[in-house]
């Protein structure tokens, strides 16, 4: 957490993370023209930025796009303020949940575990649970084949799918229809990309949430660094994540 505390204790760094917040992957070049200064300063920044996990990045042909990624500060959220704070706080805290140009959203942690022990906890509807408001997943995991989430809580299912690209323990990319209320089923299908890169004795697991429409609701996404959170906490630790945001469904 140290290289994440040094990166937003510089006030330009805060100001392109609150760009970022107001409009998502960004390349440079647009980012520096809202700032007094040189573009190898900007690079300089979004360096420290994406070295310590606020920012992640993404190529679109020639163009090096910047993606906002909470799950840093979602991180310090549950180590410190959530046990001294109020249940509303995990919600007013979470910058992910009123981004402005939800086109696509991208969600990066790393995680001490191996592939095949991170595949299983996406993959294993008992795991799954534990980290996702208590929600289940029942599919076989094949490519082609249908998804449903379920909630013991809910009469009927909660979202569904297709697992459109299933390739344990690296990638597994999925479309998503939200179905917990009328207006999220209105949104229509998204798609889910989880992808896992083994670093040292630890993953890196990136998630990309796009295919969604300019504005949609942040229903669809705001939940991720709750999600992510809690299933680094689950495996580290084999505890369930405790925060209030993670309870509010279970």
């Amino acid at each position: 957490m140290d290289t994440v505390f040094k990166a937003l204790a510089d006030p330009t760094r805060r100001e392109l993370l609150d760009e970022l917040f107001r409009e998502d992957g960004q390349s440079a070049s647009a980012l520096g023209a809202r700032f007094e200064m040189t573009r190898f300063g900007i690079a300089k920044h979004l360096k420290l930025l994406e070295d310590a996990g606020l920012v992640v990045t993404r190529r679109r042909g020639r163009e090096k796009l910047h993606f906002l990624n909470p799950v840093p500060i979602r991180l310090i959220h549950d180590r410190w303020v959530s046990k001294y704070a109020e249940p509303w706080a995990a919600a007013l805290s979470d910058l992910k949940s009123r981004l402005e140009s939800p086109m696509e959203k991208i969600f990066e942690i790393y995680i001490k575990t191996t592939p095949e022990r991170l595949w299983e906890a996406i993959t294993d509807s008992d795991i799954r649970s534990k980290y996702q408001f208590g929600n289940t997943f029942t599919s076989d995991w094949t490519p082609g084949s249908r998804f449903e989430m379920h909630n013991v809580n809910a009469d009927a299912p909660l979202g569904e799918g297709e697992n459109i690209e299933v390739d344990p323990p690296r990638r597994l990319v999925q479309t998503m229809r939200a179905l917990w209320g009328e207006d999220v089923k209105a949104e229509g299908t998204s798609r889910i990309t989880w992808e896992i890169e083994p670093v040292g004795d630890s993953c890196h697991l990136t998630v990309t949430h796009d295919q969604l429409r300019e504005g949609a609701n942040d229903q669809l996404y705001g939940g991720w660094p709750m999600i992510l959170s809690g299933l680094k906490t689950w495996l580290e630790t084999g505890e369930k994540l405790t925060t209030p945001g993670s309870l509010m469904y279970t």
